[in-house]
């Protein structure tokens, strides 16, 4: 039986799907539980509430947690293993929300990774081991593709009402960018003027922002940097 504790959108959606995969769950359990008949307890509580989850939990069972950027150490004594999916899980998400998608995994032991593995598989997600040297490089580049992306795309709409633009005028356009680079890399999925050589157009672009959204130009010119050298690369 796997235990889940932590009941949140990611502990009850996890719990959802394993339960479509044919596992036998336990849960969502509140933080600070001791599951006594689990063989396997998963987290899936706040970063800095990992290690104190982890306490609660009498030895014997795996215990793995769902952070991206946390090692295994922090949830010694156990058998650990770590599950992160990489994805984001919206309240009322379906049990197949997984599907499909990335999953970091480790163990600090072969079993204790394989059933990392089998977690994964269950969720039909598509699992890769990530050392815990490499789990904040690993996080940040999540960070960056999710999260910073968003901010990017807040910034485009506030500089997009400007000009009587609606939001959803643009999102066909992040679709398109989004799968060109997912086909074939950001290299020769990149367009647009810089990518043109054509500063006159780039100049006239910093102008506009400069007037309409001033506080946006620092952003715009650390943006603009990053794309010519992508350009150059090329």
């Amino acid at each position: 039986m796997t235990a889940i504790i932590g009941a949140g959108r990611l502990g009850t959606a996890l719990a959802a799907a394993l339960r479509a995969g044919g596992y036998d769950v336990l849960g969502p359990r509140g933080r600070g539980t001791d599951p006594q008949r689990a063989t396997a307890v998963l987290l899936c509580v706040p970063d800095g509430e990992i290690a104190a989850a982890a306490a609660a939990v009498t030895p014997g069972p795996l215990v793995g947690h769902c952070s991206g950027a946390t090692g295994l150490n922090v949830l010694a004594p156990h058998e650990a293993f770590s599950l992160h999916p990489l994805m984001t899980v919206p309240a009322g998400a379906s049990p197949a929300v997984f599907a499909g998608a990335g999953c970091a995994i480790d163990g600090t032991t072969p079993r204790a990774l394989a059933a990392a593995e089998a977690l994964a598989a269950a969720l039909q997600m598509r699992s890769t081991r990530v050392a815990d040297e490499d789990r904040a490089a690993y996080h940040a580049a999540a960070s960056i593709a999710a999260n910073f992306l968003v901010t990017i795309e807040g910034a485009a709409e506030r500089l997009a009402a400007t000009a009587g633009v609606d939001r959803e005028l643009l999102a066909p356009l992040v679709r398109a960018a989004v799968e060109n680079w997912a086909a074939r890399g950001a290299e020769q999925a990149l367009t647009g003027p810089i990518a043109r050589g054509d500063d006159e157009t780039v100049a006239r672009q910093r102008t506009a922002i400069e007037e309409r959204t001033p506080d946006l130009l620092p952003l715009f010119d650390a943006l603009v940097a990053a794309t010519r050298d992508l350009a150059v690369a090329r």
